[in-house]
This record gives structure tokens, sequence and C-alpha cells, in this order.
């Protein structure tokens, strides 16, 4: 159920997490194998700081989830093979970690429960 209007500066702020989401993956990409063993947590805290922040800064799951489409594009595209023979990820244990931790955490980020706002009840019952 959609509780919110769909606005210009909703879609706009989702738009620009799909795309910061690309620019995080294609640099996290970069970074993971060029800086062992450091770069791979670096790069697994700039999905985390994404997803999380664009959760948190729309106010939505939507935010999170926008966040990981563009990252989870950006990391399929750069591990396609070129017609060259060219690829940009080894095969080896840090690059699986890159990759299927980085979509782990872009799930759970945006499948997080909400705070309930102050002042309203939750919307789950206790008992």
């Amino acid at each position: 159920m959609l509780t919110g209007t769909l606005t210009a500066g909703k879609v706009a702020a989702h738009l620009g997490l799909v795309v910061l989401g690309f620019l995080v993956g294609v640099a996290g990409s970069l970074v993971q194998s060029g800086w062992a063993p450091g770069g791979l947590l670096l790069a697994l805290l700039g999905v985390a700081a994404l997803c999380y922040g664009g959760a948190a800064v729309t106010g939505g799951r939507a935010g999170g989830a926008a966040g990981g489409i563009g990252w989870l594009l950006a990391v399929l595209l750069l591990s396609l093979n070129r017609p060259e023979g060219d690829f940009l990820f080894e095969a080896g244990v840090g690059s699986y970690v890159f990759m299927l931790g980085g979509m782990a955490i872009a799930v759970i980020c945006a499948t997080l429960a909400k705070k309930p706002q102050p002042g309203r009840p939750a919307d789950r019952l206790d008992g």
C-alpha cells in the first residue's frame, strides 16, 4: 500500500540513488581487488552506507532498494567478459565475497523494519 504521494522530488531522489549506486558499484569493483584486503572491507562499507543512507534519507525501504539496484547493475555489467577477453573481476574469494556480500547488504538494508515515529503506536501487536 502506498502511503505517501508520488512527487517529482521523490522520483528524482530515487533516480539519483540508482545513479549513485551505479557509481559506488564501479568504485567498489575497482577498490576491492586493488587494495587487498582493506579494499574489500571499504567496498562493502560503501554499499552499506549507500543502502542504509538511502533508506534513511528517503524515509522508506525504496530508497535502500534504489541504491542497491544501481550497485547491482554496475557489478553485473562489470563482471561480464568482453569480446577481447578482458574482465574486471578475478576468480577468487574476494570477488565472490564482494558480489554476494554486497547483495546481502543491499537486501538487508532494503528490508529493514521502519522504526515507529514518536507518539505513534508500533505497526505490530505485542503479546
